[in-house]
């Protein structure tokens, strides 16, 4: 299971419902990995510093930042989690103004919510000292949805994201992605697991600072016959103008990928990302990171297998509205010598401007960084 994004099989969302899913603990544990921050002044990064205030909470001695997001120069937000005394993980957020960062805090409200372990997937900020982020908890065995938002540089009480308790009749329900175009306006999405223990995509849009019910993405259901759906990835080019992709399963259990988009505040039918299935022959493609520059202009990319069991990485842009085909990323083939690419983020500056990065394996099977830039 992928943690940090997470990704969870139905094998998975089985395991839940038993008390057997332990959340990051392994994964951090795995890499050593410890709270940190470093900062960029005029294109100059600055040292590495510990979180201030992290040391405090990290009674039980696992703690990592999983997001960060400016508002604007020098002001950025950061969230992750750290493991309290009980050895019970906890979610935190910290702040930095004028290039400085604060004391790291347990995000109000989420350790009355939290039973056991819980977990920050996204952090997005509309402009400085507002944002809005999300994750998982775990209630008493389940999975629920949290979002937490931030005005004027005060946190505001953790809650459950709206009609997600609804749609998670089987307990285990997150978010994957937040995306804030501007001030209390954001998209989210992630995963939930019906009645019939199929996990499936939902998405949920905020409005002047309310956030509405989150339902099941539009098409994604028709798309997913073999019950094993998520959004990976959210970006707004303006408010209420986003895009989101993800993966479903197909009826031959294959992983496919769907985009779908938002107008106006409303979600139209998820789709599968136009030119990925001639792609992925072999039937396991991802959907890893998608950015949009303006309303209806993005791009987005990750990976896929293609008929020969080669993983390989693949970009794909939404121009005006219409996703284009789906593309081997230029030149990553003769890169992957080892046969197993994908790409893990992306980000554009403006339409049709775009970077992205991932990694493959060369000769030596040994995994390599890559990067790429559109046009």
């Amino acid at each position: 299971m992928n943690v940090r994004k997470i990704v969870i099989t139905a094998t998975a969302a089985a395991a839940l419902c038993s008390g057997l899913l332990t959340g990051a603990s392994t994964a951090a544990a795995a890499t050593g990995l410890t709270a940190a921050g470093a900062a960029s002044s005029g294109g100059t990064w600055g040292r590495a510093e510990e979180v201030p205030g992290t040391a405090a909470l990290n009674m039980g001695g696992d703690a990592e930042t999983e997001s960060v997001s400016c508002g604007a120069a020098g002001n950025c937000s950061a969230g992750g989690y750290y493991t309290d005394s009980s050895k019970h993980q906890q979610v935190w957020v910290a702040g930095e103004t004028d290039g400085v960062w604060g004391t790291a805090k347990e995000i109000p409200g989420s350790a009355a919510l939290n039973t056991a372990d819980a977990y920050l997937n996204s952090v997005s900020c509309g402009a400085a000292g507002n944002c809005s982020a999300g994750g998982y908890y775990t209630d008493h065995g389940r999975l629920q949805a949290f979002v937490a938002g931030e005005a004027s540089g005060s946190w505001g009480t953790a809650k459950e994201v709206p009609g997600t308790a609804a749609l998670n009749k089987d307990g285990g329900a997150g978010i994957n992605s937040l995306s804030c175009a501007s001030a209390g306006n954001c998209s989210a999405g992630g995963f939930y697991t019906d009645g019939s223990g199929q996990l499936q995509a939902w998405v949920a849009g905020e409005a002047g600072g309310s956030w509405g019910t989150a339902k099941e993405v539009p098409g994604a259901g028709a798309l997913n016959k073999s019950g094993d759906a998520q959004i990976t990835a959210v970006s707004c080019g303006s408010a209420g103008n986003c895009s989101a992709g993800g993966f479903y399963t197909d009826g031959s259990f294959a992983e496919q990928v769907f985009v779908v988009g938002e107008a106006g505040g409303s979600w139209g039918t998820a789709r599968e990302v136009p030119g990925s299935a001639a792609l992925n022959k072999r039937g396991a493609a991802d959907f890893q990171s998608v950015s949009c520059a303006s309303a209806g202009n993005c791009s987005a990319g990750g990976g896929y297998e293609a008929s020969t069991g080669v993983s390989e990485a693949y970009v794909v842009s939404e121009v005006n509205g219409t996703w284009r085909s789906a593309e081997e990323v230029p030149g990553s083939a003769a890169l992957n010598k080892g046969a197993g690419a994908q790409v893990d983020s992306v980000s554009c500056a403006s339409a049709g401007n775009c970077s992205a990065g991932g990694s493959y394996l060369d000769s030596s099977k040994d995994s390599q960084a890559f990067v790429v830039s559109e046009p």
